[in-house]
């Protein structure tokens, strides 16, 4: 069984077990999560897919941790005017632990 939902306009395909890093999500390790916008869920038979979300159906999880991504450079140059910026920035992200998928 595997949906496929939608947050911080990602989508992910998810299972239960699964551990997914979305954006950052408000809530402390531990706190239940819910996600609404499903778009398709699967059984391994039946595949139903949601025009653009299913009604009445709800993936949840907790939050395992909340953290930063390694860290990414970003440097401005302008050739032959001294110019030279550089700056770094580390992404907040969200590990959440799928727990169940219900239609």
């Amino acid at each position: 069984m595997y949906a496929v939902i939608s947050t911080g306009g990602k989508q992910y395909q998810v299972a239960p077990g699964d551990e997914i890093r979305v954006e950052k999500l408000s809530g402390w390790a531990g706190d239940p999560v819910e996600f609404n916008k499903v778009l398709l869920t699967s059984d391994g038979e039946n595949v139903q897919v949601g025009r653009p979300y299913l009604e009445n159906s709800k993936v949840t999880g907790h939050i395992a941790l909340q953290g930063k991504n390694t860290k990414i450079v970003v440097f401005k140059y302008k050739r032959r005017k001294g110019y030279k910026r550089k700056q770094g920035h580390r992404q907040q992200f969200t590990l959440v632990k799928i727990k169940d998928i219900g239609t």
